[in-house]
């Protein structure tokens, strides 16, 4: 993260951060849907620390959306101190916790979120409110692990050569990676979305951090502003989808990283081409061709909206966490920790362990 170009702000330690109405208007066509609202909790535990440890957890999109507001993020670190840093570049919230030598690390943050179902009609006329144009050039730009030239641009032009439009770009890009690319589940976690790396050894396997990378990073190099959505799905799918929901209410290995592309006459349009490829081989009996219809249906609804039985996090990329001693994670999706000793894996049980779960809230009592 560039510390010239972002300007954070800090709160007291288990203070409670309070958005308003969404300021973004729904795209034209978008459709009507009902808000539900999801309490995310994530308790995380360092087993083995050394020295002064840090841990960092992601907060709820700082921004609201039209497919999310966040309503609260609160959060206790018992014997350390804890505080949230704020990034409005990248809707980015960072609760950052410190616990001295011979104190237990435990950090708690515990989300809530509003969320709804979010369509946008790419097939009528749109008349979408133009975005600032500071920020659709901030999600132009090229990053570590997604540069915009070299053989990234040159695919994106070969896909898009025969595209007159944004929607046309847009739509050549999504399809050529459903086309593509493919789930790999050996892949640790969520992937590293080392674009370069896929296109120049024609690997072009991986989970969602890699595939929706891999669309931001081909869209951007098309002249089409575009970022990555880092969350975790939060409840099970309403719309038959057994691979694309949670299976319970500990949603501790549920994290997904989605994608959106501004598209001139419809703004933010919501797109999930690496969700296309889980289904294809996880939904029952998995292994699924791309002619199914499951697939085919899924295609189709994938290209803009998303079904919001997801939180999101926020849209950051090379994330310097603060009081850091190790290198920029080049996403924040997942609870981080180090001690004395340095950076800790993240998916490594062994010495780092927390768990997220995921309760929704009657209308009544949100």
């Amino acid at each position: 993260m560039n510390r010239r170009d972002f300007l954070w702000s800090a709160s007291a330690a288990s203070a409670t951060l309070a958005l308003g109405n969404s300021g973004r208007l729904f795209a034209e066509g978008a459709a009507p849907a009902t808000w539900r609202t999801f309490e995310v909790t994530t308790r995380v535990e360092v087993l083995k620390s050394a020295g002064i440890t840090h841990i960092w957890v992601p907060g709820a999109l700082l921004n609201p959306t039209p497919f999310q507001k966040t309503l609260s993020n609160k959060f206790a670190a018992e014997g350390g101190t804890a505080t949230l840093l704020e990034n409005q570049s990248d809707s980015l919230s960072i609760i950052a916790a410190e616990f001295p030598a011979g104190v237990k690390p435990l950090l708690t943050v515990t989300s809530r979120v509003a969320t709804q179902n979010l369509a946008v009609d790419i097939s009528a006329p749109g008349k979408a409110p133009k975005a600032d144009r500071a920020e659709l050039q901030y999600f132009l730009r090229s990053t570590r692990h997604m540069p915009t030239d070299g053989i990234v641009k040159t695919t994106a032009t070969e896909i898009t050569k025969n595209c007159k439009t944004d929607v046309q770009k847009a739509q050549a890009i999504y399809d050529w990676i459903v086309d593509n690319t493919f789930r790999n589940p050996k892949t640790r976690g969520c992937g590293v979305g080392d674009i370069r790396f896929m296109l120049e050894s024609k690997d072009l396997g991986g989970k969602c951090a890699d595939l929706n990378a891999l669309y931001v990073g081909l869209a951007r190099a098309a002249g089409l502003p575009a970022r990555d959505v880092y969350g975790i799905r939060v409840a099970k799918s309403e719309l038959g989808y057994k691979s694309l929901g949670a299976s319970s209410e500990k949603v501790t290995k549920a994290q997904h990283c989605r994608a959106e592309v501004y598209l001139n006459d419809y703004g933010w349009v919501p797109v999930d081409p690496a969700d296309v490829r889980k289904v294809v081989l996880e939904e029952p009996p998995g292994n699924r061709p791309l002619d199914d219809v499951m697939v085919k249906a899924a295609r189709q609804r994938l290209f803009g909206s998303w079904e919001m039985n997801w939180m999101a996090y926020n849209f950051a990329h090379d994330v310097a966490l603060p009081g850091s001693a190790g290198a920029p994670v080049t996403f924040f999706m997942y609870p981080q920790a180090e001690t004395a000793e340095g950076r800790l894996d993240s998916l490594d049980p062994d010495n780092f362990k927390y768990e997220i779960t995921s309760t929704e809230i009657p209308a009544a009592t949100s």
